[in-house]
């Protein structure tokens, strides 16, 4: 973490936690109760004006968090870079990749989406619809939730592979009534120096990307979205845990936001079952992630020379 938030009182660091602490879990309460009593109307009519009503209510809870971030880390300083060929709206259709190092990364991703782009929702597993409020909370606002089987189960019963790929087929679908930012962090986990060393990856910053579920997202939407966007973070002072986040512990974040033009080869491919197309493809995201690996070095290395040349 930055040298400056390290130097903070204990006693400023224990307000700002309570303040924070505070502010959220009241939000919380204020937010949740209706978003969750409008999606209940939706188990006997579908509605895109409570669909659109509860966006509304969810962005003000977000709108919230985003001024905590504003007014009570005094510290924090963002370097957002957005591609000049990125023309984002509100009223968009888009996918998104990113890094993932921190459970901040989605914290980060709210703040810049929240003004700029749909809300932003990602492949979530079924088994959380049992979490009390946030797993319905990701029904409601239309999170796609997928039952997802083992390839034992699946060897079992091989009509499993294919309902798992109808229900990914309708949860995109039913995207498509309305603005969506729908996110994949390809890396599938978040990233740490044994794991990096555990898969041997190829790339100084990132880990392998598991390119099917881009595959499937693309397959489904890909002629219908307004583009691909990849997102990349960089935490000059080091990747920190949500706590550390939340208690000004973080001095600088960078973003980085490129367009990333689609082939047309990649749209219509089946991933599943042509290991041609498979490989081609995964041929395409490596090179994306060999681009997105040296941005991050770069990134890196524009904090280090600044770091440097503050301490002379």
């Amino acid at each position: 973490m930055s040298s400056q938030a390290n130097k903070q009182p204990i006693l400023k660091k224990i307000t700002r936690g309570l303040t924070v602490g505070s502010v959220m879990t009241g939000s919380t309460f204020f937010h949740g109760p209706p978003v969750l009593a409008l999606g209940l109307t939706k188990l006997f009519k579908q509605s895109q004006k409570v669909d659109k009503t509860n966006i509304q209510i969810t962005n003000s809870w977000l709108g919230v968090n985003n001024w905590l971030i504003d007014h009570v880390l005094p510290h924090l300083k963002w370097d957002i870079t957005v591609d000049e060929n990125l023309d984002l709206s509100m009223q968009g259709r888009y996918l998104m990749t990113c890094n993932h190092q921190s459970w901040v990364d989605t914290t980060v991703n709210q703040y810049f989406g929240l003004t700029r782009m749909p809300l932003t929702r990602f492949f979530t597993k079924w088994e959380l619809i049992f979490i009390p409020f946030v797993g319905q909370a990701f029904k409601i606002l239309g999170f796609p939730m997928m039952k997802r089987h083992t390839k034992q189960e699946i060897e079992k019963n091989p009509e499993l592979k294919t309902r798992d790929m109808e229900e990914a087929r309708k949860a995109c679908e039913q995207l498509l009534s309305q603005p969506f930012t729908l996110l994949n962090y390809l890396e599938g986990t978040r990233f740490t120096p044994e794991k990096h060393k555990k898969q041997n990856s190829p790339y100084q910053n990132l880990l392998k990307p598991k390119a099917g579920g881009l595959a499937l997202a693309l397959n489904i939407l890909g002629d219908q979205i307004d583009a691909l966007v990849d997102m990349t973070i960089v935490y000059p002072d080091g990747a920190p845990g949500y706590g550390e986040f939340w208690l000004g512990e973080v001095g600088r974040i960078a973003v980085n936001l490129r367009k990333i033009e689609i082939p047309g080869w990649v749209l219509g491919g089946n991933y599943e079952d042509d290991d041609e197309y498979r490989a081609r493809f995964q041929a395409w995201v490596d090179h994306l992630w060999t681009e997105k690996d040296q941005l991050i070095s770069q990134m890196k290395a524009k904090y280090s020379t600044t770091a440097e040349v503050s301490a002379v």
